[in-house]
């Protein structure tokens, strides 16, 4: 599955919210060996019927009461061959009372007759109604985490695994698709009834359905058809989006040392899909948001990263399957390394290892500003508050780090071994850890019991210095995420404490001058050291026949961590011209801006313009802006005529935070000229209103303004409303003005593209904090009335709207929301902004006037900095 998570700010409070509790699977009556549905659809009346055939082989005998997973099915009957048994239904689970008590490993068929209208999870009925005509008619599943019985009668968590057969009777026109193999298909007057059958076992959530007037696209693997469902008239989409399918699983089914298990690989693109993607057993379905068109593919990676995502699934997941929920790390974290694997293999070293960057920075970002846990744990209120940055982004960290313990050589048998030996099984962590051990000779546990079993992550700092008498470089490490305390021998809490053996590189510059050729920096000589790092502050002395250029600390950045570096300018910049690893020059950057001064604008100035590998680009520009001198914004304005969309991008965010005129007119001539991406001329749309809200001597009047962002909301629709929805923020920003809210209101009204309407319920919150109270008023009785759609989407962009806000009225509304959503994920969301709005009501009017006073103070002195840097610079030159 692949999930999109909104933050908080909230500094390592509890995972465990009110309520949490530990969550064990249910005791086995037996092994589910086979699920059969025989359904009828009626799309007109969002309802269906039909029956359920469960045949279980009982673990023990006398067994004479059975107890399914079944919310809200109308049970009709159940019967064991033609025998009627009794039967108890609460709307939450089915109690069946046997005829006949059970014999052990003598395999029982529990036939449920039943109907469901409209239901409220599991199976989603989508089609046009009167603001939106031209929505397609559809009929699609999401099982994960427990919503399979919402649709069908199961003993619903991953510890079953059965074969499982789908007859459905759906209107002729629609094509029905589901696990297996098409095995045949029948007209019966105006309907057809299709017959799916999946011969391998899997879970109830991998179960799937999709209905829909679908054009199909064939490809295939091996002879294995390899086909892609989207709307019709979107098949040029489909192959952009799609069409490295069968490389992929060609990718994989060499990595994961196991040919592509299943019969078939189906990708079915629908409409209003509550995640990006579910990796259903050969069949997944995606978000129709994936598809692009010619122009997104130019900067758009997301989507192939989602397909890889969803098919590295079919191995990890839907062929080894988890046994509990709290060990989905396993599947999510290995689905989300696989797109770093996929990057490596499709762009390089370069980019993979910039893409494991960002896998960490979310994962931080998570445990900075929402909450730290481990990633094993069985406490919760639902399972699906597990689907975090920690399971996903984190996962992929270890895997990553597992990685680095064993050398590519050993990880790959590790990784052979644990899914030869876990096919078509369910696995908790100790069954990788047991793979691992088995195929290398390796005990992992210690890398586990740091980073799985635990929360947290190592944050360390970074300072060198030079003995030139005695040729030692002196390195010393501190682990700042323990506090020190006196009666710890200095050491601080001990089980904060990491202990891993870091490489520590010292860098001599290669005889070519860095950036001489357009390829990468010059491969250095580096000389390497591995120490073992687990005090709180350790010093290490290395003695060296010369004076190094620059310092790598955890050479390759193998491991999850923060560092700070505190070395001197000549060795940051040195760094950041030849150090081999984009991630070691992207940190030596951070650290240069943060000396401030203008040798370092200089130097990122420079980089800018002339670093090859396009992400240090694209971070230099986010770095340069932190340096509060006015000729940071001459080394940005170059950054404009990059030739990679994603650094202008970058550029063009990075301007947004320097609110003057000058920036003004250079994004506004993007808006008026356009850019080969939607992205780029997005983020102009989006800075411009920051810009005009900021600054009241130097800057367009909010007319000006309002035009230009009138003007792109009026010409602008493009792919999935990226440029309109930019627009959007962009007027959010002008917080005083009740014309850009008046404007922002219009576009939440039913009828509005979607995309663009959620930008707009988002942007309510974020408005909300300049304007009057009657236009206050306005903004909460929006938001209330929105909180009253039921589409999850909906709900989650008002959750957004309302977090932002800073009055506790708003608390009311996302109380009201958390009672009434049943999503566990709308909840969870409803309850930390609850807490975030608490804490922003809190701040009141003076505490904002000395902020206000105080950002004065800094611009003042910002100016003086630029003044005296500038008279530094003419005095040198004189």
């Amino acid at each position: 599955m692949s999930n999109t998570y909104f933050d908080s700010e909230n500094s390592h409070k509890s995972f465990e919210m009110p309520g949490a509790r530990p969550h064990y699977n249910p005791d086995r009556p037996g092994q589910v060996e086979h699920i059969f549905l025989d359904l009828v659809l009626n799309i007109p009346k969002q309802s269906f019927r039909g029956t359920c055939s469960i045949r279980i082989n009982p673990v023990r005998s006398g067994i004479d009461k059975l107890t399914l997973d079944a919310v809200n099915l109308n049970i009709e009957s159940v019967k064991v061959g033609e025998t009627k048994q009794n039967f108890e239904s609460d709307g939450e689970v089915l109690q069946i009372q046997l005829h006949e008590p059970t014999e052990a490993y003598q395999p029982i068929t529990i036939a449920i007759e039943y109907w469901v209208e409209k239901p409220q999870r599991g199976l989603y009925f989508v089609g046009p109604d009167k603001n939106y005509p031209d929505k397609p008619t559809q009929v699609w599943t999401q099982g994960e985490d427990e919503d399979s019985r919402f649709w069908f009668p199961c003993f619903d968590y991953p510890g079953q695994l059965a074969t499982s057969e789908i007859r459905v009777q759906v209107p002729r026109q629609f094509f029905a698709i589901s696990n297996g193999e098409l095995i045949s298909t029948k007209n019966d007057g105006d309907d057809k009834i299709y017959h799916w059958s999946q011969t391998q076992v899997h879970p109830t959530y991998l179960m799937t359905l999709a209905v829909g007037d679908f054009a199909e696209i064939k490809d295939e693997w091996n002879g294995k058809p390899v086909n892609y469902y989207v709307e019709k008239s979107r098949e040029a989409d489909a192959r952009r989006s799609m069409g490295k399918t069968p490389q992929m699983i060609e990718f994989f089914s060499e990595a994961f040392g196991y040919p592509y298990p299943f019969p078939k690989y189906a990708q079915v693109c629908v409409d209003d899909f509550i995640f990006g993607g579910m990796e259903n057993t050969s069949t997944t379905l995606l978000t129709d948001r994936c598809l692009l068109d010619e122009r997104a593919t130019l900067d758009n990676r997301g989507t192939e990263s989602l397909v890889a995502h969803e098919l590295a699934h079919q191995w990890f997941g839907d062929l080894v399957v988890i046994k509990h929920w709290s060990h989905a790390w396993i599947k999510e974290g290995m689905a989300s390394y696989s797109e770093v694997l996929w990057t490596d293999k499709e762009y390089g070293k370069e980019d993979a290892a910039y893409y494991m960057l960002n896998e960490a920075r979310n994962y931080l970002a998570e445990d900075s500003s929402r909450y730290r846990r481990p990633i094993v744990t069985h406490v919760y209120r639902e399972a699906i508050e597990l689907y975090d940055r920690h399971l996903y982004e984190k996962g992929a960290c270890v895997y990553h780090m597992i990685r680095a313990e064993l050398g590519d050589e050993l990880f790959y048998k590790a990784i052979h071994t644990f899914v030869r030996d876990n096919a078509h099984k369910t696995v908790e962590t100790i069954d990788l850890l047991r793979a691992i051990e088995k195929a290398t000779g390796r005990n992992l546990m210690f890398l586990f019991d740091q980073y799985v079993y635990r929360g947290g992550h190592p944050d360390y700092k970074v300072a060198y210095s030079w003995d030139g008498d005695s040729k030692l470089a002196k390195v010393t490490v501190t682990q700042t995420q323990v506090k020190d305390s006196k009666n710890d021998n200095g050491n601080g809490n001990r089980k904060d404490l990491f202990d891993l053996k870091i490489p520590i590189g010292f860098g001599y510059k290669p005889e070519k001058e860095a950036y001489d050729d357009s390829s990468a920096p010059s491969t250095p000589n580096l000389k390497t050291f591995t120490v073992r790092v687990y005090e709180r502050e350790q010093s290490f002395y290395f003695p060296l026949e010369e004076k190094p250029a620059f310092i790598s600390f955890d050479v390759g950045n193998k491991y999850l961590k923060t560092v700070v570096l505190e070395y001197g300018v000549a060795e940051l910049k040195a760094q950041l011209q030849f150090d081999p690893d984009p991630v070691s020059r992207i940190y030596a950057a951070h650290a240069l801006a943060k000396k401030g001064g203008l040798e370092a604008v200089k130097t990122l100035s420079e980089v800018l313009k002339k670093e090859p590998f396009w992400a240090v680009r694209a971070e230099v520009a986010s770095e340069l802006v932190e340096i509060k001198l006015d000729q940071a914004f001459e080394g940005l304005v170059t950054g404009l005529r990059d030739k990679d969309a994603r650094v202008r991008r970058a550029v063009v965010a990075a301007l947004s935070k320097i609110k003057t005129h000058e920036t003004y007119k250079a994004l506004r001539s993007i808006l008026e000229k356009g850019d080969a991406s939607y992205y780029v001329e997005a983020a102009a749309a989006s800075a411009i209103g920051g810009i005009s809200a900021a600054n009241p001597d130097e800057k367009p009047t909010d007319e000006q303004v309002l035009k230009e962002l009138k003007f792109v909301l009026k010409e602008r629709q493009g792919w999935n409303e990226i440029v309109r929805s930019g627009a959007i923020v962009g007027l959010a920003q002008m917080k005083t003005s009740e014309d850009a809210l008046n404007l922002i209101l219009k576009y939440t009204a039913a009828g509005t593209p979607q995309a663009l309407r959620l930008a707009a319920i988002r942007s309510l919150g974020t408005i909300s904090t300049g304007q009057t109270k009657v236009n206050l008023e306005r903004i909460l009785q929006r938001l209330a009335e929105l909180s009253k759609e039921t589409f999850f989407l909906t709900q989650v962009s008002v959750v957004a709207g309302l977090g932002q806000m800073q009055t506790r009225k708003a608390i009311r509304i996302l109380g009201s929301l958390a009672d009434q959503t049943p999503d566990g994920r709308v909840r969870r969301m409803a309850d930390e902004a609850v807490q975030r709005v608490q804490k922003n009501a809190g701040s009141d009017a003076a505490v904002k006037q000395l902020r206000e006073e105080l950002d004065q103070v800094k611009k003042e002195n910002q100016d003086l900095k630029s003044r005296m840097e500038n008279l530094e610079a003419k005095a040198k030159k004189d």
